[in-house]
């Protein structure tokens, strides 16, 4: 049976009747032969879109000319009340200043150091689901949201999820989460991008929360560095590194930001990656089987990790099938043409991983959950071609193999310590809030393997 995805609106509509569905759902919004087009255009009262799904046109736009196509102020729209000016809403030199501080963190080498703070999160997680009542069904998300938010309070500042700041902070990103869409009524709007009244109020309010909170954090580390007692952790490791070029360091308010979407991306995005791998594995005892049996595989050496083959295979297929972000938006500074089609400057040129991990012209069964893909001549090609859960390019994500170590290993503690299994009549819708999460929740039930 295929895992859910959104039905698809009709294929022309109204552009307000567009805007509707939008503001309810991105992904539900968009009309079914994007699973198969090159390029799609979509005019709108105020500018000109193009969902763009040819590979050698994403890598002309992200690899080969990304100065051309800077990232969309329209994305800044909807998150720089959280963001701030961070390295996910920067272009240009901000952007590439960032990118040299903050890089060097997440090298191989160092992203060996995080290992014991990420399997410290993963034994929390297992004991505190040991802990609850299992007898009914457990909503998912909540779970791996706490767990990954777990990981990313350990790794950054060396706290558990318990701390208190820490559960502040993620308490606020469960409100901001749910309410704040990817991309909001200021997308549509021209010269409107960071208005604030477009924001909710309360939107704005948790925003507000969570970067005083951030703040109180990274001005007690700075004061910790000073004293030389900061622990080696990754915001340790940020804090200190200087630009090659210029020697300066980040403020507090510039790690502000960092550290914002270092939560988003770093939190977010596996928190939805994790529920729906679980989610695919209830739905596949002979995938959930064979992920057990190479739970015994995890261990305090990090080398472990490279064991970890099928959970990773298991982990790729769910960030395709439900790519964390959905989509990718840059804008043209020239006038272009791609496939015969003229594009003028200030258009909107859409990379969407959810239709590009879909796409009819490109995968074997592209809506079936199937795992066993990356090891076959199709998977491979396109692994290589148009698997881009965490973009690609000069602003591929800097966290993406810090995602790839934790994804596999969390999955495969939980897995190993438990059983997963559906709840009838409880099959998750996706949408998209800040990441493709489920409309109401993913239900699963669980089982300790020790009982």
């Amino acid at each position: 049976m295929i895992p859910p995805k959104p039905e698809s609106r009709a294929d022309n509509v109204s552009f307000w009747k567009y805007l509707r569905l939008f503001r309810k759902d991105i992904l539900s919004a968009q009309p079914a032969r994007l699973y198969k087009a090159w390029l799609a255009e979509f005019r709108t009262p105020f500018f000109r879109s193009y969902l763009v799904n040819q590979p050698e046109l994403i890598r002309e736009i992200l690899n080969v000319r990304p100065k051309d196509f800077p990232k969309s102020d329209r994305i800044g729209s909807g998150l720089a009340p959280l963001l701030g000016n961070s390295v996910f809403l920067t272009n240009g030199a901000a952007w590439a200043r960032q990118r040299r501080i903050i890089d060097p963190a997440f090298e191989g080498g160092r992203l060996r150091d995080t290992y014991p703070a990420m399997k410290a999160a993963g034994e929390a997680a297992c004991a505190r689901l040991n802990a609850m009542d299992l007898s009914g069904p457990v909503e998912i998300e909540e779970v791996t949201s706490f767990l990954a938010a777990d990981v990313i309070f350990r790794t950054l500042f060396s706290l558990p999820i318990e701390d208190e700041i820490a559960a502040q902070v993620f308490r606020e990103f469960q409100t901001y989460q749910r309410q704040q869409p990817l991309l909001n009524l200021a997308a549509f709007l021209p010269r409107f991008g960071r208005l604030s009244p477009l924001h909710r109020r309360q939107t704005r309010k948790s925003a507000a929360s969570i970067r005083t909170l951030i703040k109180e954090l990274t001005t007690r580390r700075m004061a910790e560095i000073k004293a030389g007692t900061a622990p080696d952790d990754l915001a340790t490791k940020i804090m200190l590194t200087p630009d090659p070029e210029t020697g300066e360091t980040f403020s507090t308010e510039e790690m502000v930001d960092q550290v914002a979407i270092f939560f988003l991306a770093g939190h977010e995005t596996s928190a939805s990656a994790l529920a729906w791998s679980l989610y695919l594995l209830a739905r596949s005892p002979d995938w959930q089987a064979k992920v057990s049996a190479e739970a015994s595989d995890v261990t305090d050496d990090f080398g472990s990790v490279s064991r970890l083959k099928v959970s990773r295979d298991v982990f790729r297929e769910a960030l395709r099938l439900y790519p964390p972000v959905p989509m990718m938006v840059r804008e043209t500074t020239r006038s272009e043409e791609f496939r015969k089609k003229k594009i003028a400057p200030s258009s909107l040129m859409v990379i969407s991983p959810w239709h590009l991990h879909r796409h009819t012209r490109f995968w074997d069964t592209p809506d079936a959950f199937d795992p066993g893909r990356w090891n076959t001549e199709n998977g491979k090609a396109c692994q290589r071609k148009v698997l881009i859960p965490f973009s690609t390019g000069p602003r591929v994500c800097p966290g993406a193999g810090f995602a790839m170590i934790e994804g596999p290993l969390l999955l495969s503690m939980l897995v190993g310590a438990f059983r997963f299994e559906v709840v009838k009549n409880r099959e998750p819708v996706p949408v998209a809030h800040l990441t493709v999460r489920a409309e109401k929740g993913i239900w699963l039930r669980l089982q300790p393997k020790s009982a």
